[in-house]
């Protein structure tokens, strides 16, 4: 018996794995944070399956389901939103697990940021421009923020932000990157509303009035927020992977062989 923690995506159905949509297909009991997971996906489900939706459970809930599937030696589908590695809360799953020697192993999923990303037609990464992705959240009605990773340390990087679980905290993300010169007023910033999902929408605008924009579309939650001067930038250099005069061990210089 196996809890396999399969990580469904960010919502359209047809983005899980195939590994994750088989584990679905073959576990008798699936649990599934249904807040975030669309029921299609747990729809997949052999007839008669133990289905439970976890969104109403709390973690001591969740745990004796598994522990109850054990017993029986039944396999359990864990179905996470997009990737459990991120924000998931499978890390106290696991070490509840641990303690009772129940076997797990985990199935990644389509992150939302990736999703977002792939749906704007948008490269995070651009060269010379910004070469580096900071997933981060701000600290609000759940745990604290870490010492050192707060928005004004964080920004220092001038790294492509990708901020999770605070589009209610958006006042203070200005606050926080506004000053810095790595961003500024005109920085751009998008908000990504339900990536995946048949009423996914996304507000494009800047640090300077990105807030006023959330204000009026009355977004609250589900959302995901980027910060960073990669999503406008235009003009920018080619980078070096499909330049002609990069040579590699795949693409040799004309005339001579690679060894």
């Amino acid at each position: 018996m196996t809890v396999h923690f399969i990580g469904a995506g960010p919502g359209a159905p047809d983005l899980i794995t195939v590994r994750g949509l088989r584990l679905i297909e073959s576990c008798p009991v699936c649990l599934y944070a249904g807040s975030l997971v669309p029921e299609a996906i747990v729809a997949a489900a052999p007839e008669g399956a133990r289905v439970l939706d976890t969104a109403p459970m709390h973690l001591d809930e969740i745990v004796a389901e598994m522990e109850r599937a054990h017993g029986a030696g039944l396999d359990v589908a864990r179905v996470h939103s997009g990737d459990p590695s991120l924000y998931g809360a499978i890390a106290e799953q696991m070490r509840r697990l641990d303690a009772l020697a129940i076997p797990y192993d985990v199935t990644p999923g389509v992150p939302a940021f990736a999703a977002a990303a792939a749906a704007l037609a948008t490269e995070l990464t651009i060269p010379e421009v910004c070469q580096t992705v900071i997933l981060t959240r701000t600290a609000m009605k759940s745990s604290s923020m870490p010492e050192g990773e707060d928005l004004a340390t964080l920004g220092r990087s001038g790294a492509t932000l990708a901020i999770h679980l605070s589009v209610r905290n958006i006042a203070h993300i200005q606050r926080e990157l506004t000053p810095l010169p790595a961003y500024g007023p005109d920085c751009p910033s998008i908000v990504a509303y339900r990536v995946g999902w048949p009423d996914e929408a996304f507000i494009r605008g800047t640090l300077s009035d990105i807030h006023t924009k959330i204000r009026e579309a009355k977004l609250t939650r589900t959302a995901l927020i980027f910060v960073g001067r990669a999503l406008g930038a235009r003009d920018f250099v080619d980078s070096a992977l499909y330049d002609a005069a990069h040579v590699h061990v795949l693409r040799p210089k004309r005339g001579i062989k690679a060894p």
